[in-house]
């Protein structure tokens, strides 16, 4: 009896996701596995409510050369396919990149190439054209890939991370020179690479609310 009500609660807390990072952190001893759950400078800024992590969230281009902890990328990403997805398609796949050499591979010129350069972490957000919907609900996955990418970006800085959406998808010249680096088939697809770092700077949120990007009932009509 005792043995079935242990193994009912193992269940209940895989399927809700709770055990997953705690998990992930007791691989690397107490230690860590503190400093992945409490704080801010490691893997959990605590007191910020939901609404304060999406007003506070900004890019972040400047890291540290201090590695990102493997229990915050996998909450990260567990963050990313929590996402809505058409039909329930699930059309992603990602690639964590966190050898420097590869990184340097990725970079390209201007201030993009600069930043994946010094970072010690890139995610690259793929739709995977074999999972997306047949027909004109193809172009879904875009969506999809894109409510993935901001949940992650929400969990970086939630996290105390810093992060910046850099795009891929559709400039061919970049999602294809990312495919051939990361030995991706052509149906998986760069839609943007996802930068992550412990910050090195602390650039202030923009306050983009504007009433005239509102209307209600119909165009242009105001409350």
């Amino acid at each position: 009896m005792k043995k079935t009500i242990v193994s009912l609660l193992l269940m209940l807390c895989m399927g809700t996701g709770v055990s997953t990072a705690q998990d992930c952190c007791k691989q690397q001893g107490a230690t860590e596995k503190k400093e992945c759950t409490d704080g801010q400078q490691a893997c959990g800024k605590k007191g910020a409510t939901l609404l304060e992590t999406i007003m506070t969230r900004t890019s972040v281009r400047q890291f540290t050369d201090e590695a990102v902890k493997p229990c915050c990328v996998e909450k990260m990403l567990r963050a990313a396919m929590a996402a809505p997805t058409a039909v329930n398609k699930q059309p992603w796949h990602f690639v964590v990149v966190d050898d420097k050499q590869v990184l340097d591979r990725l970079a390209d010129e201007g201030r993009r190439g600069d930043m994946l350069r010094k970072a010690p972490l890139a995610i690259v957000v793929c739709g995977d054209m074999n999972k997306a919907m047949e027909g004109k609900g193809r172009e879904y996955w875009i969506q999809d890939c894109s409510a993935a990418t901001e949940n992650l970006l929400l969990a970086a800085h939630a996290m105390g991370l810093g992060a910046v959406w850099t795009g891929q998808y559709p400039m061919d010249n970049r999602y294809t020179r990312t495919q051939q680096v990361l030995s991706l088939p052509e149906s998986v697809v760069p839609l943007c690479i996802v930068i992550v770092g412990h910050p090195a700077e602390q650039p202030q949120p923009k306050d983009k609310w504007k009433a005239d990007n509102v209307s209600y009932n119909s165009y242009g009509a105001k409350k």
